[in-house]
């Protein structure tokens, strides 16, 4: 299981109160996964054609088509893109379930800036 998330997987505020990659992060871990985190440095905000081009994030625009995070890759291999739908794949499917499962570890994804 990878979780792809900009920079980090803190909850710290941001528009409703929390970040969306520490929203996706903190919904897998409370449903007792354990995500691989590949950090996909950049921001969606900022044109593709300069920024956003970082391996991890090239990495999620072959998964979605988009450079948008945070992205979640089951170990079944379903991508699932936007934390709403983590959140929601992670209370649907937590550890013990049949469809649960966990990788383990953080990667770092990012090229030289």
């Amino acid at each position: 299981m990878r979780l792809y998330v900009c920079w980090n997987t803190s909850v710290g505020p941001i528009g409703d109160g929390f970040h969306p990659c520490g929203k996706a992060y903190r919904a897998l871990r409370e449903a007792g996964h354990d995500p691989e985190v590949v950090k996909a440095r950049g921001l969606r905000l900022l044109p593709d054609a300069l920024f956003n081009r970082t391996e991890g994030r090239r990495e999620v625009r072959r998964l979605t088509g988009s450079t948008t995070v945070p992205v979640l890759v089951t170990d079944d291999d379903e991508v699932i893109a936007e934390s709403g739908a983590i959140e929601a794949w992670a209370a649907a499917h937590p550890v013990g379930s049949r469809a649960a499962g966990s990788g383990r570890g953080e990667a770092d994804a990012s090229a030289s800036v």
